[in-house]
């Protein structure tokens, strides 16, 4: 059965990761055009400025802080959007965090926790979401990566998680729309490299500052591609033409794939000595509220 997809403004929205990057930047588009949101984030201080200043301007949200590792986290915040509201029409999976470093230099430890935010909070995400789109219809977009088919060098179980993302996301998209028919779109976005601050809330065990290589697009692109699959449905939707670049030549010329990525090594370090806590927003909330990264990131 095909889902019957709303306008954004007719629709009730819960967004993992709203307290920064695409997910704020999504999360603020979404209420000017008149969604009803459920804000997901650790950063609850900053979901509230977020929700305050929605509400100063007409916007309807409510705020849950949770981390995407705990189900019942996510299950509590479910059920609030359903009390207020009766429904949920989108539910979109976007929190993520990576790891700069070597596979063999970073710890099990943080690789774990990395997988417990990018892979677990999706699978928790959507098991979640599954129950309430399942009832009147509706989308459930997960927030991969062109590295869900390339790969990067020095972000490797970050593209570990995104290639894993991949995988749920197109086992579940079968066996709900095909099998089951049920009337839930799952998509998949893949955007390149974006303009928000991911490098300075990503652990790092590098001399140097990370940074994302360029060109990079911004978060606003990859929200309109969230919005459009939110209204329109889809299935792997690649935003920027290097993650288009990047995927197929992964997928058709997997050598060369593998030496373009190679390239991209040096150009994940800025030329200044790293000075931050080691472990940026793995295990601890960020709350600093920004939709694109610093200057020369």
């Amino acid at each position: 059965m095909k889902a019957q997809l709303k306008p954004v403004s007719d629709q009730v929205i819960v967004i993992t990761g709203a307290s920064s990057g695409i997910g704020l930047t999504t999360a603020l588009m979404a209420a000017q055009r008149g969604a009803k949101l459920v804000l997901v984030a650790r950063s609850g201080e900053t979901l509230e400025e977020v929700r305050m200043g929605l509400a100063d301007t007409g916007g309807d949200a409510i705020v849950c802080p949770a981390d995407v590792a705990d189900r019942g986290a996510l299950e509590e915040a479910a059920q609030k959007g359903i009390e207020r509201w009766g429904r949920i029409d989108t539910w979109i999976n976007d929190a993520g965090v990576s790891i700069y470093g070597r596979l063999d230099e970073v710890s099990d430890e943080d690789s774990r926790r990395l997988f417990e935010t990018n892979f677990w909070g999706v699978v928790n995400g959507s098991l979640v979401a599954l129950p309430y789109l399942k009832r009147q219809g509706g989308a459930l977009i997960n927030v991969g990566s062109e590295v869900s088919d390339a790969v990067i060098p020095l972000q490797g179980m970050y593209s570990a998680s995104k290639h894993a993302v991949k995988g749920f996301t197109d086992a579940l998209r079968v066996e709900l729309e095909l099998i089951d028919k049920a009337p839930v779109e799952v998509v998949l976005i893949q955007p390149t490299a974006v303009d928000t601050p991911y490098p300075q809330h990503a652990a790092n065990y590098m001399a140097e500052e990370p940074k994302l290589p360029t060109p990079m697009i911004e978060p606003e692109d990859v929200a309109e591609a969230i919005l459009k699959a939110a209204t329109e449905g889809g299935r792997d939707v690649k935003v920027g033409a290097m993650s288009k670049m990047n995927t197929m030549t992964a997928k058709l010329m997997p050598s060369v794939g593998d030496r373009m990525s190679a390239m991209q090594a040096d150009r994940q370090q800025r030329d200044e000595p790293a000075s931050r806590d080691r472990e940026g927003a793995l295990y601890r909330a960020s709350e600093d509220g920004r939709t694109h990264g610093t200057p020369n990131t």
